[in-house]
């Protein structure tokens, strides 16, 4: 006798055209990604992870020593040693520049290499391909941020201590996301690499060194203030600087919600776009 169920009960089973096999998260896809992004620049980790650390010591070392940089920096009413203020900006600074490499890099490559259905064929939501490629990108800020903490920790003069580890967390975290979300909008947008490339280099690194990294904004003339304030990467840098000084030049409450406000909106439109098959269906 056959053990085959007749076929009116394997007809039962299937599904209705356009009804999806599977209703909730995907968490066994979530993760696959996941680990294939983290695998991604893990392979290359001398380039992706220590060369940006040996670089931002570099910036480092020009500052405080070629430089002369003894005089403290007046910082939210206290003086700072030179050297412990700016050795937060130039981690989160390096967290950011790299979250927007990785995630910049997903999709771009991609298209390019004519790969790009690995990411749109496996049974995947929008928001859980968004979510995964967003991981890995902050999962590589905080290797890389743990990496420049490290070399810091070996250069004499430089005290990090965390004074508030919850703001450290928030703005090292949501500032990942923000530039990760940055560099996917990037990799829907972009063609090529020169495009990617004209981002980070005319968008990212401009706000990123002129965002009080490696001076205080009070110093600044009325006007320029007034734009640094207007740059979200100076709450960024200014509130994961107050996890370490306890002390910061902006509203560290204020720099928490824009963004976290930012992040909510970027992602909206990261869905969109990815959504709509916007320059990767079409």
């Amino acid at each position: 006798m056959s053990s085959q169920p007749p076929i009116g009960e394997i007809r039962a089973l299937m599904n209705a055209p356009g009804v999806p096999v599977i209703r909730n998260v995907n968490w066994g896809g979530l993760r696959t990604l996941y680990i294939k992004e983290v695998r991604r620049f893990f392979k290359v980790q001398l380039q992706t992870v220590w060369a940006p650390a040996i670089t931002t010591l570099l910036f480092l070392v020009i500052f405080t020593v070629a430089t002369g940089g003894k005089q403290p920096v007046h910082v939210g009413g206290i003086n700072v040693p030179f050297a412990d203020f700016i050795a937060p900006g130039l981690i989160v600074m390096s967290m950011l520049q790299n979250a927007f490499a990785n995630a910049s890099f997903s999709l771009l490559v991609g298209k390019i290499q004519g790969t790009i259905v690995d990411y749109l064929m496996p049974p995947l939501s929008t928001a859980e391909l968004l979510v995964a490629m967003v991981g890995g990108a902050v999962t590589r800020a905080v290797c890389v941020g743990g990496a420049v903490c490290l070399a810091m920790a070996l250069w004499p003069g430089v005290h990090l201590y965390p004074v508030h580890p919850f703001a450290i967390l928030w703005f090292g975290l949501l500032g990942s996301a923000f530039l990760a979300l940055i560099g996917v909008l990037t990799s829907i947008w972009a063609e090529k690499f020169d495009h990617a490339a004209a981002v980070q280099n005319f968008v990212i690194a401009p706000l990123t060194l002129l965002s009080g990294t490696f001076y205080s904004v009070d110093k600044l003339a009325p006007a320029f203030r007034a734009f640094s304030h207007a740059n979200p990467f100076f709450y960024i840098i200014s509130g994961f600087r107050y996890g370490f000084l306890g002390t910061a030049d902006s509203p560290v409450l204020l720099g928490g919600v824009v963004i976290l406000v930012i992040d909510a909106a970027l992602a909206t439109l990261c869905y969109a776009l990815l959504r709509s098959g916007w320059k990767i269906k079409n």
